[in-house]
Formats: C-alpha cells, structure tokens, sequence
C-alpha cells in the first residue's frame, strides 16, 4: 500500500500540506542612529595583511557599515577589543545589539 501511495500520480498531487508557512519577522524599527546594530562575521577569506575574517558591524537605522579585519585564531577578547577601538568609540551605541 505504501509502495502504491508513494508511485502513484494522483496521490501525490491530492496530499494535504502539513507545513504551516512561517510569518515574515517584524523586528523593531530603531529610533536613533546607532542606537541598534548587527554583527556578523565573514570567515573562510584568503589572507590580506596577516587578517583572515572581517568582523562586518551594520547600523540598522543609517545602514552605515563597518568592516573591521581580525586575525585568526580570535577570541571574544580580541573581537570586543577591535569593536570598542573602532566603532563604539566614535558612535558610543547604545545597549540594544542583536546577531
């Protein structure tokens, strides 16, 4: 029976959708500039000046970007170092980030 089901045309196309399709996310729309960043990071680049990764930090209010170069093996020491040297201490951001 199952064999039949799983080869036959009409079957296939008759079956219920199980799947309930997901809602777009709505996250909050920042109210300052800076005051709502995301961080990510691009790996696996071949090597320029002794950096192998970019630390890629985005406003998500301006849509400023900073792409910051960290040498392999980084730590989160290292990560926040670089952060607070070249992003905070000019735009001095406010608490909410998100990944």
């Amino acid at each position: 029976m199952v064999h039949f089901v799983g080869s036959c045309d009409v079957c296939q196309r008759q079956k219920a959708n199980n799947t309930t399709s997901s809602k777009l996310l709505q996250p909050p729309i920042p109210t300052k500039v800076w005051s709502d960043i995301s961080m990510d990071f691009i790996d696996g680049l071949s090597m320029s000046y002794g950096k192998w990764v970019i630390l890629v930090v985005v406003d998500r209010s301006s849509k400023f970007i900073h792409f910051l170069a960290l040498s392999h093996p980084y730590t989160a020491l290292s990560v926040a170092q670089i952060f607070m040297d070249q992003v905070f201490k000019i735009h001095r951001i406010a608490p909410n980030h998100c990944q």
